[in-house]
């Protein structure tokens, strides 16, 4: 009988052990699904729009990051940056390495903000303000030195004062939304996901 109760705990707890560690693979899974989704979202922008007017809608990678951060943690964002970043260069050949270059980039920068303003996802809610500072911020230096890249380096456009403005202007408008974007959606409706 005491034999009996040694197995049939040893089993239990056998079993007990395989589904932890189970669960933490299904928990690595849900991230990895996560990241590819986002990276793919980026990728499909690219992709999908012409070059001037993809750079118009850095604010739907701007949510996109924002949101990377808050549920895969602090290099949740670098890491879809630098998928999203390799695929986008994949689908722009002559652009390839700027592409890469200036998305991985925006999401270090995104990761590095909310680590420098504090940005935390709980179950309570995310600081709004904290995550529009973070995202003006890193948009705002992303415009900027996409525009003097382009501009100075390879000469693709030309280099105006008036333009850089606006550029640091259009970036740091897109920062502020998606920041409100980003909190809101989280606040709002997925805080209580777990990953």
């Amino acid at each position: 009988m005491a034999s009996f109760r040694v197995f049939t705990s040893s089993f239990f707890k056998l079993k007990l052990d395989s589904y932890v560690k189970r669960g933490v693979s299904v928990q690595k899974a849900k991230r990895l699904f996560i990241a590819a989704l986002f990276s793919s979202i980026i990728f499909v922008i690219n992709f999908l729009v012409p070059p001037p007017i993809s750079y118009l809608l850095i604010v739907v990678q701007a949510v996109i990051l924002a949101l990377a951060n808050l549920f895969l943690g602090k290099a949740g964002a670098t890491y879809v940056g630098l998928i999203g970043g390799f695929l986008s260069a994949l689908s722009r050949p002559a652009f390839g390495p700027f592409t890469f270059l200036f998305t991985f980039l925006f999401g270090l920068m995104v990761d590095g903000f909310s680590l420098a303003f504090k940005v935390s996802s709980t179950k309570e809610g995310v600081n709004q303000n904290r995550v529009i500072l973070a995202m003006t911020f890193s948009t705002a230096i992303i415009g900027f030195l996409s525009y003097y890249t382009t501009a100075v380096y390879v000469p693709i456009v030309d280099l105006n004062p008036m333009m850089l403005g606006l550029v640091i202007f259009v970036a740091t408008g897109s920062g502020i939304s998606a920041g409100y974007a980003a909190a809101y959606l989280w606040n709002k409706y997925l805080k209580s996901i777990s990953v």
